[in-house]
């Protein structure tokens, strides 16, 4: 499917940089806009719930600056994430927020509910829902979202089990919106992967942790370059849901990330971890499992330079196999 209007002609790479909960900011999302990615943020970042609104208008401001003195330059748009789920009791106000400045893309996770919809296609603006398995989606496109995330296997946070062969091959017979695809994603090559699969954007995460203006600890960013797929444990323990975090973190927690307790699926929380000294995201660390390739935490324009050299260099080397 053709990418929604407000992407046409925006993008450097086909890619979205995912909302990361306390790493996003206004600092990481405007260097990827200007950087031709799409750049977002869980709202929930944004503390007290007012703050959202000061941060809509610093990234309007800045980008719409930067486009005014680089009017040759593709700059994406921004999107802003809705936890949409009944212990986040700021949904409603942060979506009027949003309303109110007409946010591109709205991301919504757990819960794809009608109102939120509705409230993003009044002004124009496009809803993406994540899920991670062919019920979810449907269930999704019933409430009329625009573009579906495919949270597969390795996706860093939370995140499915199903490999992307089978998910994305699985959704491109019957839904007809934006097909994103997220799970260990980390470099061009990977991106261009995912494009050849079907999916019409690359959903990136982890990856954009280990760079300069991600709001991270900088010992997790030292990580990223530390461990591979092999440290990467997927427990629902941390908030309820399973996801996919840094084993080291967890050792550090004063937890055995090998033998890790269930959680009870219906008390789900963002904040605590398995011990009341740490708390998931701040002290268990969310990673995928594509952080092998990662090497460095370089300034997001130097990274996306770095993607889109790989990516030209994937897209050669396909064509070549196709033709041999």
């Amino acid at each position: 499917m053709p990418l929604p209007a407000s992407l046409a002609d925006t993008l450097e790479l086909p890619v979205l940089g995912s909302p990361l909960f306390i790493v996003s900011g206004p600092e990481l999302v405007i260097a990827q806009c200007k950087a031709g990615v799409v750049g977002s943020f869980p709202a929930l970042n944004a503390r007290p719930v007012e703050k959202l609104d000061e941060w809509l208008t610093r990234i309007e401001n800045e980008l719409g600056e930067y486009k005014a003195l680089h009017p040759h330059k593709k700059v994406a748009p921004y999107a802003v994430n809705q936890i949409c789920h009944a212990s986040n009791d700021r949904l409603m106000k942060d979506m009027e927020t949003c309303v109110k400045h007409r946010v591109p893309i709205i991301i919504t996770s757990l819960r794809p509910p009608l109102e939120i919809v509705e409230a993003a296609h009044s002004y124009g603006g496009v809803v993406f829902h994540d899920v991670i398995n062919a019920r979810h989606a449907r269930k999704a496109a019933e409430q009329g979202v625009d573009g579906l995330i495919l949270v597969c296997a390795g996706a860093g946070g939370h995140a499915g089990t199903l490999s992307p062969f089978a998910l994305v091959r699985e959704v491109k017979q019957w839904f007809k919106g934006t097909v994103l695809l997220s799970g260990a994603i980390s470099d061009g090559w990977s991106i261009a992967s995912a494009i050849a699969l079907g999916a019409d954007l690359a959903y990136m995460g982890t990856r954009f942790i280990a760079t300069t203006e991600a709001n991270a600890d900088p010992a997790y960013k030292a990580a990223l370059t530390q461990y591979a797929a092999h440290d990467i444990v997927y427990s629902n323990l941390f908030t309820g849901v399973h996801g996919n975090y840094l084993g080291p973190s967890i050792v550090a927690a004063g937890l055995d990330p090998h033998n890790l307790p269930v959680a009870d699926k219906s008390k789900m929380n963002f904040g605590s971890g398995g011990n009341s000294k740490s708390k998931a995201w701040r002290d268990i660390w969310g990673c995928g499992q594509g952080i092998g390739p990662i090497t460095d935490a370089p300034p997001v324009a130097e990274l996306v330079e770095r993607l889109k050299a790989e990516f030209e260099a994937a897209r050669s080397d396909f064509l070549q196999r196709a033709r041999a």
